[in-house]
């Protein structure tokens, strides 16, 4: 069986809803396009455009620390520029992300929908060019193994979504963990792009959530660890070379 490219998702909005797409050009030496090209932060996070850094995703509203933010659901529209957010009660506005007024609507929606349980001020934050709000500063692109989600999914005897991991390229047709076998450094073909293995994922308390109902429900860090002897689960890369990568693109490696 071939491994293929089943399903790519970018996250515009740091924590918020994940949005599919169905082709997706790779850039050599930069980011998923607009994946993480904005984020929301909680009080001052002390982030500088003009000299962007890498700053912990504690500061900033991700569902590892407010799990109820699963039920806001977003979507970003690339022919308007239209950001529509809303809640599972039908409340929501359309707003835009490129204009102040627009982000100040989206702060004013979340500040609403947090409440008590935002401890400071909300401010959207846009990433200057070279810089993205990933949880690692060299997170460039992260691929998922489905077959491996699907392994700890029997393992645990529960369902997994496997958004809850956040992933831009998910695919299928591997053996379980045969992402094992991959090393650092290599080079892997996804569609017409290269891309260079950078590291595993640590995966976090964000993964916990439940994506319908904002709750935390399965400790999936403590699963990992035991059925699995490990915390990590899927990979990092930098793009090599610049490419298309579609729905059913192959991945070689």
């Amino acid at each position: 069986m071939r491994a293929t490219v089943v399903s790519i998702y970018r996250h515009p909005v740091k924590g918020l809803t994940p949005e599919p797409m169905s082709t997706v050009t790779l850039e050599a030496g930069a980011y998923f396009p607009h994946d993480r090209e904005y984020a929301i932060e909680v009080g001052p996070s002390g982030f500088d455009p003009e000299n962007p850094k890498h700053i912990s995703k504690q500061r900033f509203t991700v569902l590892a620390r407010f799990p109820s933010l699963a039920r806001v659901k977003t979507r970003l529209d690339d022919a308007t520029g239209a950001f529509h957010v809303g809640d599972a009660h039908g409340f929501g506005v359309e707003t835009r992300l490129d204009t102040e007024d627009g982000r100040a609507a989206l702060e004013r929606f979340l500040q609403a929908f947090l409440g008590e349980d935002a401890p400071g001020k909300l401010r959207v934050l846009k990433s200057p060019q070279d810089h993205r709000f990933m949880d690692h500063p060299q997170g460039y692109v992260s691929v998922m193994n489905l077959a491996s989600v699907r392994s700890v999914a029997q393992a645990i005897g529960q369902e997994i979504d496997p958004l809850r991991f956040r992933a831009n390229f998910y695919i299928d047709g591997l053996k379980p963990w045969a992402e094992d076998d991959w090393i650092v450094g290599q080079k892997i073909q996804l569609g017409s792009a290269d891309l260079t293995l950078f590291k595993p994922i640590v995966r976090c308390i964000a993964t916990h959530v439940n994506l319908d109902t904002g709750e935390r429900d399965i400790d999936m860090v403590a699963q990992l660890r035991e059925h699995f002897g490990r915390d990590t689960l899927g990979h990092y890369f930098s793009v090599a070379k610049t490419g298309e990568v579609a729905l059913g693109a192959e991945l070689t490696t």
